[in-house]
């Protein structure tokens, strides 16, 4: 069965390579809902990227990810200024990493919330200037990537790491098996 992955994000067709997964990337194009209460308005943006794409048979995939702390979504960051006010602000304090993930065929739908902590270890000022200028924040929910650079920021992950990438695979799997069951 084919999958459409609902999503330009280069990270999750990786991940969807590497598993072997047959699909094809459509991005969806919808408007994301940014204020709210963090764990609906990522589940709601993973179904809205879901729904947006129309192909008879197949899986479409729609996921949404981001940083929470303080109790508030952190987004990706615009610019240099941005991402290091991001980094100072995880800098030796748990986070949580929240995806929302949906998958439908043909008018079936499943969706479901995974949770991951990440602890930063407590940051110097020239370490996240040298994560800055790296690069690597940019187009990334909180301003790093954990499967890169950014590794080296982190103290301790609770949870899914494939979450914290952008594509939880266990519950993506748990969600095909039972569409393909339905």
């Amino acid at each position: 069965m084919k999958l459409v992955l609902a999503s330009a994000s280069p990270r999750r067709s990786e991940m969807l390579r590497l598993l072997g997964i047959d699909f094809e990337v459509i991005p969806a194009g919808v408007a994301e809902l940014t204020a709210g209460d963090p764990p609906v308005i990522v589940v709601e943006n993973a179904i809205r990227k879901a729904r947006a794409i129309e192909r008879r048979g197949a899986l479409i995939l729609g996921v949404d990810t981001d940083v929470v702390s303080d109790g508030r979504l952190l987004g990706k960051p615009g610019d240099d200024g941005d991402a290091t006010a991001r980094l100072r602000a995880l800098s030796g304090r748990t986070h949580e990493v929240l995806s929302g993930i949906a998958l439908r065929r043909d008018g079936e739908e499943r969706s479901e919330l995974v949770r991951t902590e990440v602890t930063f270890r407590s940051l110097e000022a020239a370490e996240i200037e040298a994560y800055v200028a790296s690069g690597e924040w940019r187009d990334r929910a909180g301003g790093y990537a954990i499967q890169g650079l950014g590794s080296a920021l982190v103290e301790r992950v609770e949870g899914d790491l494939s979450n914290v990438i952008g594509l939880p695979i266990p519950a993506l799997g748990r969600m095909i098996a039972d569409l393909q069951d339905a």
